[in-house]
């Protein structure tokens, strides 16, 4: 982590600290008197603190980096439940892996990135790597506590602690960390990780200057045991009595980790030239400035290289490879609007980009250099108009300085009809290079080392999507996406991991749909997703349908003290040539040798809400006690056996 980063943080964190220790009662209301909000957050003249009753929750807001605003919500749903997990997110397309903390595998694909620069390779331990979008900002009457806690397979726990408050109205800072450490049921699966969050957003009194920052310090640590071995394999699908204890079966080795580490600064903040602040002045000027500093590396270590998996190695003991990433990207803007011509924005940005490692590796054949470095200056637009019922929108940005072409167009209209539905359809076109792991790669492992950047096209998407969100009808969405240059790990003729560029375009067509049903305090929950690649099959793997059905009862008990909610959640996937797992690169590669899939998930839930506390029992994968061993994550990698867990998450509102 760099040296400025550190810096960053503890200045960030002394002057969090300053401004929670200053007197309350310094804040006042124009005209001399107390408005009811700063009441709240001062709680002067409350005598008797138990009389003092909570705000309403719609005062407790939620604000994403684009300024969407949701409140918190203490119910607790059949969303809630999806949700109560790690990455806690609705991980329906997502395929986890056996020990809490590992990675997922990939059922369905959602192509909305509007990068135009590379990525960051090991993207399989991304999905718990929170990025500027996962950062949420606060505005609350009172302080404000979750917490999150949900028990692991073996050894350990995983917790997420986040608080809140409003210094003042117009000041407000938040400050979270997650933490899980779980041993696993298999030999070296233990994981190990972090995520520390600092947040925090500022209005001036005129309400023309508005900044939002934050600082996200992760470490993401996992080891690894490459699989199961062959002979262990047999004997997990055999359903030996002796195996039930999952530590018995033998996996390709015992002395490998990986860690993705990583700090980032982000500070998003504009000005009012001009206010629209009466009926009359209905225009407004704003100019902006985004700055957003990240410094991350990935490191593979192995005291024993596995030669017979992963071909020769330069070294012969502890074996270190280890991958840099630093990107410092500043953003200015001008934002017109106006009630007429709607609201027209001007972005020029600047990205300094230095990726790759300590030394340049000379080959018999080839010299593969030790960096891609270099300064990229993009220029876009964007333009938002709400006309006749409909919200049009529509922005672009290209690359015009640097070695790397770029190019993201986006064209959205939406449109509400009345309290049924709500329809959004739109055309997305992106030209961006493969991710830096594609271009440049190097390892001890001699087979994982090439240099592609001067010899890559770069991956073109184009994309057609259609959302509905309807209560009273159904909610679906629909992507037909085209790919060109598709860049991929696969294996080579050796039997080996490298990245390859397609030739033929891939065409990926995916439908979803959902649906709940209500009848008195029975409910049905339908999720259904279906999935074809007409072409591109050979290195776009999917399995054609994805399914959740959850059958729920909900009822108040005990005067109405407590609410509860228990049944059944039943998922699954059709049989596919699912992707193998790499731990060496931390990368999903496509196989065509093994159909793995359509095996039932079956778990039974039972859950309670006292007040603001959200209670869940849930045992997971129940059919797995009758049914055979035949369900995998990835081909090597079992799914997770029947477990019961536990866990809450509970709001404080002071």
């Amino acid at each position: 982590m760099g040296f400025r980063i550190k810096l960053t943080c503890i200045i960030v964190l002394m002057f969090g600290f300053k401004m929670f220790s200053q007197d309350n009662s310094t804040i006042r209301r124009e005209g001399g008197g107390r408005n009811s909000y700063e009441d709240s957050l001062t709680n002067r003249g409350l005598k008797n603190r138990a009389a003092r009753q909570r705000p309403p929750l719609d005062l407790y807001k939620i604000i994403s980096v684009e300024n969407d605003t949701t409140i918190v919500d203490t119910s607790l749903t059949v969303e809630k439940l999806y949700k109560y997990n790690y990455l806690r997110k609705d991980n329906f397309e997502l395929l986890p892996f056996a020990n809490e903390g590992q990675t997922y595998n990939t059922l369905a694909y959602t192509f909305d990135s509007e990068r135009v620069m590379p990525e960051f390779g090991a993207r399989a331990r991304h999905f718990n790597y929170m990025e500027v979008d996962d950062i949420f900002y606060y505005q609350v009457p009172t302080p404000l506590t979750e917490l999150y806690y949900k028990s692991v397979f073996s050894q350990g726990q995983n917790l997420d602690a986040f608080f809140t408050m409003n210094k003042s109205k117009r000041f407000n800072f938040s400050i979270a960390y997650k933490g899980l450490r779980s041993l696993g049921k298999y030999q070296n699966a233990l994981t190990s990780t972090g995520n520390f969050r600092f947040t925090t957003n500022y209005q001036s009194k005129n309400n023309r200057y508005n900044v939002k920052a934050h600082y996200v310090a992760q470490d993401l640590l996992n080891e690894e045991n490459g699989g199961l071995t062959d002979q262990a394999l047999v004997n997990f699908a055999g359903g030996d009595s002796q195996f039930n204890d999952r530590a018995r079966l033998s996996v390709n080795f015992e002395d490998a980790e990986s860690i993705l580490d990583g700090a980032r600064f982000y500070i998003n903040q504009r000005y009012d030239l001009i206010k629209q602040n009466d009926s009359i002045n209905k225009n407004r000027i704003q100019i902006g400035h985004i700055l957003n500093y990240e410094d991350k590396f990935f490191e593979y270590r192995q005291t024993t290289p596995a030669t017979d998996l992963f071909g020769e190695s330069f070294v012969t003991s502890n074996l270190v490879d280890r991958t840099d990433y630093e990107e410092l990207n500043n953003r200015v803007f001008v934002e017109y609007s106006n009630n007429i011509l709607g609201t027209l924005n001007f972005q020029a940005n600047h990205t300094y980009y230095n990726y790759g490692y300590n030394s340049v590796l000379f080959r018999e054949d080839e010299t593969i250099p030790n960096a891609l470095q270099g300064d990229i200056i993009a220029v876009g637009a964007s333009y938002r108009k709400v006309y006749k019922g409909f919200q049009l929108k529509g922005e672009a940005q290209t690359n015009v300085v640097g070695d790397f072409s770029g190019l993201d167009f986006n064209a959205e209209a939406s449109f509400k009809l009345k309290d049924k539905a709500a329809f959004s359809g739109g055309i997305h076109i992106n030209s961006s290079p493969a991710n830096y792991n594609h271009l440049l790669y190097q390892s001890s492992y001699q087979n994982y080392n090439w240099y592609n950047a001067e010899s890559y096209e770069n991956v073109k998407t184009s994309s057609l999507d259609f959302k509905m969100e309807s209560k009273k009808w159904f909610n679906a969405s629909a992507s037909l996406v085209s790919i060109a240059d598709y860049a991929y790990f696969g294996r080579n003729n050796a039997g080996l991991v490298q990245s390859f560029q397609a030739d033929a375009n891939v065409t990926y067509l995916k439908v979803k749909l959902n649906k709940e049903f209500r009848l008195g305090k029975f409910g049905l929950d339908n999720t259904v997703a279906y999935q074809n690649v007409s072409s591109g099959m050979s290195y776009f793997n999917v399995p054609e349908i994805i399914t959740r059905n959850t059958l729920y009862y909900t009822d108040e008990w005990f005067q109405k003290a407590l609410f509860v909610q228990t049944g059944f959640r039943f998922n699954y996937f059709t049989e596919y040539n699912m992707n193998a797992y790499d731990p060496v690169l931390a990368e999903f590669y496509v196989q065509n040798d093994q159909k793995l899939g359509g095996f039932p998930l079956l778990d039974l839930f039972f859950n309670m809400k006292v007040r603001q506390t959200r209670i869940f029992f849930i045992a997971e994968h129940i059919n797995s006690l009758v049914s055979p061993s035949d369900y995998y994550s990835a081909p090597g990698y079992p799914y997770r056996d029947f477990t019961f867990r536990f866990g809450l998450v509970w709001n404080f509102f002071l």
